[in-house]
């Protein structure tokens, strides 16, 4: 009782904000003018199409793909294996993700250009493997940039040691009656398991259909998805055509709100990438191998390779599998940015250590109630298109004289970043074992001292994670940068989009790849501050 004054001070610091730039993004879509400018627009029905199917496409191969993995993992008792990989993948932002693929996919690219030097060709062949008119490009991009976000939203639940020994114990259980152990998981374990990624899934879904930096990459474009549409029309400085992109991303939220609506029953209920015969009686199970996720991971190197050989290439002729020219220039302009790295740096560190410490004091001081209550409110930024979001966020700053300041800036990115840091930290710290308490009561300890001594160095890793985690989604941070900063307050993410229009393909291989770099080197970080303490054995006196 005595710390609900505080969580209702946080839920008020963090909520007043977020709602308002709900409310003003909402109410900036139900200008009637720019509905009646919208709807006549030609080419608007196939945009809605095409995010439909690049948005639901996407989404359920992600999560078919992540379920089918989560499945052999656990059978075979290697989840360890499963997870290893992961961190790099998930730091490596969307934007440098889609860049490497038009690297490798392009016409001019290196998949073609091996191809090239077995069919002889001498010239790039007119085919459309990037921005494809169906969006697979697209689609890939995403499917690819989203499994390892729901296999690490999917470890912090089975890292929690009560709910893992529950459900291997339920698995057990169920082999005992006659289930083999992949249709053991999928009736036991799976539903279970797959209640508690709602949110996740939901956000997967939410930003498969209004992708708006990816798709500027890799997208379609003729016509564009409806969100990079609403995007060029909001940049327009015609009030009229603003309204009208305003009115487009509110027709996103529908869409969102439909799919969202449809999801469970279609999705969360029947998962066709889990094999298993039901009732199959139980048998010897071959050690299941994890080659897709080996091949995820293939993909990623050969992508971050390919940024790496493309940040220091100088004369690059087709058909040649490697320059014939190798520069250091791009890497001597990127360092030469000096103003865009140190915002880039301080917007990430600043964001994701504020969202770290509200997400602590949030768990330590919210009823149980408040939270189940606020978590729609708190991750509102996840669901709502992103196109809309900045507009919110855009009214709210120039409300406030916070527009092209570092300041605006800075909260822009601490709401987008908060409801990250609290979903990849809440299932281990509400897991914590509430007998060390009693224990460190036991012994006349208060509460700082649990805090400081027991549950927050026990609960090292998964702080320095979610640390992490928020520092890279702040990296990847492409709209409110853009809408916010108003061109006075670049990032590396906003100049490596900025750059994939051109054809500098040095100098864009150099700030993917500084992209890339900045959110592995937290992770990494991460994973050092969180490894496991070893402690010398006592010497053994005479």
């Amino acid at each position: 009782m005595k710390h609900r004054p505080i969580a209702a001070a946080l839920l008020l610091l963090a909520g007043l904000p977020t709602a308002t730039v709900a409310l003003l993004a909402l109410g900036a879509g139900l200008d009637g003018a720019g509905w009646r400018d919208l709807l006549p627009q030609p080419g608007l029905v196939r945009s809605v199409g095409l995010t439909l199917l690049t948005g639901v496409t996407s989404t359920a191969l992600a999560w078919w793909i992540s379920a089918w993995l989560l499945q052999r993992a656990f059978v075979a008792g290697r989840l360890g294996s499963l997870l290893r990989p992961v961190p790099v993948m998930l730091a490596t932002p969307h934007a440098a993700m889609a860049i490497g693929l038009v690297f490798l996919l392009a016409p001019s690219g290196w998949l073609l250009r091996l191809l090239a030097q077995l069919a002889g060709w001498d010239q790039p062949p007119a085919w459309t493997t990037t921005q494809d008119p169906w969006g697979l490009g697209l689609v890939l991009a995403l499917v690819v940039k989203e499994v390892p976000f729901l296999l690490w939203t999917a470890a912090t639940q089975l890292r929690r040691d009560d709910v893992l020994r529950r459900w291997q114990a339920e698995h057990g259980l169920a082999r005992t009656l006659g289930y083999n152990a992949r249709t053991a998981f999928v009736r036991v374990v799976w539903p279970q398991l797959a209640r508690r990624l709602r949110w996740p899934l939901l956000a997967v879904l939410a930003y498969g259909l209004t992708v708006v930096d990816m798709a500027l990459v890799i997208g379609p474009a003729s016509p564009p998805t409806l969100a990079m549409q609403a995007w060029q029309w909001l940049l327009d400085a015609d009030a009229l055509v603003q309204s009208r992109g305003a009115a487009a991303g509110l027709l996103l939220v529908g869409l969102v709100a439909l799919c969202a609506g449809t999801a469970d029953r279609i999705v969360m209920r029947h998962s066709p990438a889990l094999d298993g015969q039901r009732g199959a009686p139980a048998r010897g199970l071959q050690r299941p191998g994890l080659w897709p996720l080996g091949c995820l991971a293939g993909l990623y190197g050969l992508v971050l390779v390919l940024l790496a050989v493309g940040s220091v290439s100088g004369v690059w002729p087709f058909p040649d599998l490697l320059p014939t020219l190798w520069s250091l220039d791009a890497w001597q302009t990127v360092a030469g940015s000096s103003a865009t790295l140190a915002t880039t740096f301080w917007l990430a560190l600043a964001s994701s250590a504020v969202a770290l410490a509200w997400s602590v004091a949030w768990l330590e001081t919210a009823p149980g109630h408040w939270d189940r209550l606020a978590r729609p409110l708190l991750y509102a930024s996840l669901v709502l298109p992103g196109v809309l979001w900045v507009v919110g966020l855009y009214r709210l700053g120039l409300g406030l004289r916070l527009e092209a300041t570092a300041t605006g800036l800075w909260l822009a990115h601490t709401l987008m970043v908060l409801p990250y840091v609290l979903l990849s930290l809440s299932p281990a710290y509400q897991g914590f074992d509430p007998r060390h308490a009693q224990v460190c009561a036991s012994l006349g300890h208060g509460r700082w001292t649990l805090l400081w001594r027991v549950k927050w160095p026990l609960l090292r890793q998964s702080l320095a994670a979610s640390l992490a985690v928020g520092f890279a989604v702040s990296v990847a941070q492409y709209l409110p940068t853009l809408y916010l900063g108003a061109g006075r307050l670049d990032t590396v993410t906003t100049e490596a989009v900025a750059l994939a229009a051109g054809g500098q393909r040095s100098l864009l291989g150099a700030f993917a790849g500084l992209q890339w770099l900045l959110p592995v080197a937290a992770f990494a970080l991460a994973a050092w501050v969180g490894r496991p303490r070893r402690f010398a054995a006592p010497r053994r006196t005479r």
